[in-house]
């Protein structure tokens, strides 16, 4: 006779097997292939095709002072990857790295005699991939959907949604990767420690323990780490800045992390709602509280790692052109206000607030999240697991949303 654990075990695997699984990113109710992109990058691509954008054809460097100048996207933002983790994968090496370059919603991936790749975030669908030669003639520029993109970015790390993918990884010699950590996870939670592997750091910073600069070699089955200061391989001219700094990289990494958890509870939030024929069942009301518990517990900061003794310094000219983005609350204030002593941010509330990433989230999502943030928030009954906000912060973090935030109504 078969005992009561073992019944009850296996009638836990039948009703497992027996749940159904949340459709894909191309299936309904998600529909990607089929709903029309509202993305930033769409619609100056159909400005290029229009006439209506002049660019720089002379040469590459000069095409991508000329593209990002049109798309808003300081050079300053530039962090390089020498690891192959890229469509274009047998162009790069630490000898040609990629050259990344983003603001809030459109992210630009430059490799030096290659081709460009561009993600930009649409509030319904998350990322949309693009690929287009350099222009190295008169001839009109041709931008295409990629649909290869969707390999590693709607894969199992995003939650299978399309998304945003940071990789750090061991490059050996060629590119190709020897070891690998954080894999499963993108965000400033990520220890510092685990992060940059494959890309090149450059700046004033104390942060000593990472993996940039770095690549190896297999030697008796141990990988053997060898120094790779930027530019030792590579000469800097090929590209609009010679900076890789750690402060892009820290922000890049944070809005990623926004990004994904975004678009990964939009699509969440879009099965719930047409699994009820546009009410939530009692379970899956439950899931989307849990799902606005993470989205606060990220937008206000609550698992960022400190900044060691000495911070970070940060280049200049980036620091510049990211507070140009700020929306001023009173006194102006704004949530891009930088502290890099001990964090990031001044106020720790995220600005990706204002990002087409999270304007997306349905309504009631959205709903049950500003009443989660707003509790989080409350300077008069502490919650515990906010406890890093002390009540003048909080008090300034919901000044800036009040007068920022359409749809905000904190206490």
């Amino acid at each position: 006779m078969m005992s009561r654990p073992l019944l009850l075990l296996l009638l836990g695997v039948v009703m497992a097997w027996g749940q159904p699984a949340k459709p894909r990113f191309h299936q309904p109710p998600h529909n990607y292939w089929q709903r029309v992109p509202r993305d930033a990058f769409t619609q100056f691509a159909a400005r290029i095709k229009a006439g209506q954008v002049r660019l720089d054809h002379s040469n590459e460097k000069a095409f991508m002072n000329s593209l990002l100048r049109a798309l808003d996207i300081s050079p300053a933002s530039q962090i390089l990857v020498f690891s192959t983790t890229s469509l274009q994968l047998s162009r790069i090496s630490v000898r040609n790295p990629r050259a990344l370059y983003f603001n809030d919603h459109t992210y630009v991936g430059y490799v030096p005699g290659g081709q460009i790749e561009v993600i930009s975030i649409d509030p319904d669908m998350g990322g949309v991939f693009h690929i287009f030669d350099i222009p190295r003639t008169a001839a009109p520029i041709n931008i295409q959907r990629s649909t290869r993109c969707m390999n590693c970015h709607a894969g199992q790390e995003l939650g299978r949604v399309p998304g945003l993918l940071i990789k750090s990884v061991v490059s050996g010699p060629n590119g190709g990767s020897l070891d690998a950590f954080r894999t499963k996870d993108t965000g400033h939670n990520v220890p510092y420690r685990e992060r940059f592997g494959g890309w090149h750091v450059t700046g004033e910073h104390a942060i000593k323990e990472h993996w940039g600069n770095l690549h190896g070699q297999l030697v008796a089955g141990d990988v053997k780490k060898i120094p790779a200061p930027p530019g030792r391989y590579f000469d800097w001219a090929k590209y609009p800045v010679p900076t890789s700094d750690i402060l892009p990289h820290l922000i890049h990494e944070h809005q990623a992390g926004f990004v994904n958890r975004a678009v990964k509870a939009t699509y969440d939030t879009r099965y719930f709602l047409a699994a009820g024929k546009g009410r939530l069942s009692a379970e899956h009301a439950a899931e989307v509280n849990r799902l606005a518990e993470s989205l606060t517990r990220y937008i206000l900061f609550a698992d960022e790692p400190s900044l060691p003794p000495g911070g970070v310094v940060g280049d200049p000219a980036f620091k510049q052109q990211f507070r140009r983005r700020a929306r001023l609350g009173p006194g102006g204030q704004s949530l891009r206000e930088w502290d890099l002593r001990t964090r990031l941010f001044k106020y720790r509330c995220s600005y990706m607030i204002h990002a087409p990433s999270f304007a997306g989230l349905p309504p009631v999502l959205k709903t049950a999240l500003f009443a989660r943030m707003r509790r989080a928030l409350d300077t008069t009954r502490l919650d515990p697991a906010f406890a890093h906000l002390p009540s003048a912060e909080k008090q300034a973090i919901q000044a800036i949303l009040k007068a920022t935030l359409p749809g905000w109504s904190g206490g």
